[in-house]
């Protein structure tokens, strides 16, 4: 099996900065795309990026240019820097890791536990 533990959430006033971690530990072999979803109240869990296991990053247009992900090969971790942030960022931001557990198994996608982020004066 394989856990992943966010953390680095909380209030932030508009304007503001916040830097999420998730890290993987557990079973694995190898580990491929890792990203970052969010979900506000009556809405849909949507990606806000995304980072492959070369390094190429895709982001939510929502998002460019304020957002930066990024990744740790040897802590298992993606981190995900939030600059400038607004109201409309207020989320339950949720980590998706495509981990292999094995030389014989293919990848299997985990999600975290979620972390709330709040942006407000």
């Amino acid at each position: 099996q394989v856990q992943l533990v966010e953390s680095g959430g909380g209030l932030v006033q508009p304007g503001g900065s916040l830097r999420l971690s998730c890290a993987a530990s557990g079973s694995i072999f190898s580990i491929y795309t890792m990203g970052w979803y969010r979900q506000a109240p009556g809405k849909q869990r949507a990606l806000v990026g995304a980072i492959t296991s070369g390094g190429s990053t895709n982001y939510a247009d929502s998002v460019k240019g304020r957002f930066t992900i990024s990744r740790d090969n040897v802590r298992n971790t993606v981190y995900l820097q939030m600059n400038s942030l607004k109201p409309e960022d207020t989320a339950v931001y949720y980590c998706k890791v495509f981990v292999r557990s094995d030389s014989d198994s293919g990848a299997t996608a985990y999600w975290g536990q979620g972390t709330q982020v709040t942006v407000s004066s």
